[in-house]
């Protein structure tokens, strides 16, 4: 992968992390199994984007995506394929795609339909702002990816995995407190985590 997003980790910020749960991330290890669902329009053309930009993410924390499923924008087929990702011992699921208020936009609806507790659709975070969250009744996690994940340097998602990674439940109290320092200046070199970006927890 050689987006700029992947890039901005590597050469820019040296990998570098000032988040508090990274060190319990450090000193517990995180080997969870991370599955992902994607409808269109990542089902299409963008997928290897946003799997370019999660992989960024996941190396960081120890985690590996073990499995992933292609589905197109029926509502039906996400809602199963997250079941089947949950039978096949995923410990975290990424929904990619279709996160928005669009007509045609059906994870969220899907996500909702597997009876998963929703802490959040929204979220105080640019880039970030249709993030969703929910959880299984067992506590597996539910992360709907808005499509900035896929291009952005820094989003709603660097400022949530290192929670999820860690096992730590995140609530919507900390999703609304992230709308202090919620917006990314864009800086020309991207120097998160060392910045403002989502210290509002």
């Amino acid at each position: 992968c050689t987006s700029t997003r992947v890039r901005s980790y590597t050469e820019e910020s040296g990998n570098a992390s000032t988040d508090k749960y990274a060190a319990a991330v450090s000193a517990y290890g995180s080997n969870k199994k991370v599955m992902t669902v994607n409808g269109s329009p990542v089902y299409w053309n963008e997928y290897a984007y946003f799997l370019c930009a999660i992989l960024a993410n996941m190396e960081r924390y120890g985690m590996q995506v073990v499995s992933r499923a292609l589905v197109g924008d029926d509502r039906a087929q996400i809602t199963e394929a997250i079941w089947q990702m949950k039978r096949e011992g995923a410990e975290v699921i990424l929904c990619t795609g279709g996160m928005s208020v669009d007509p045609d936009d059906r994870t969220p609806a899907a996500i909702r339909d597997t009876g998963a507790r929703i802490v959040t659709y929204g979220a105080p975070v640019l880039p970030g702002a249709m993030f969703l969250l929910a959880y299984l009744d067992d506590g597996t996690p539910i992360l709907g990816l808005p499509g900035c994940v896929m291009y952005a340097r820094a989003t709603i998602f660097d400022l949530v995995l290192p929670r999820i990674a860690a096992g730590v439940e995140v609530t919507k109290k900390e999703i609304a407190h992230m709308g202090n320092g919620g917006l990314c200046l864009g800086c020309p070199v991207c120097h998160y985590p060392i910045c403002s970006f989502g210290k509002g927890v």
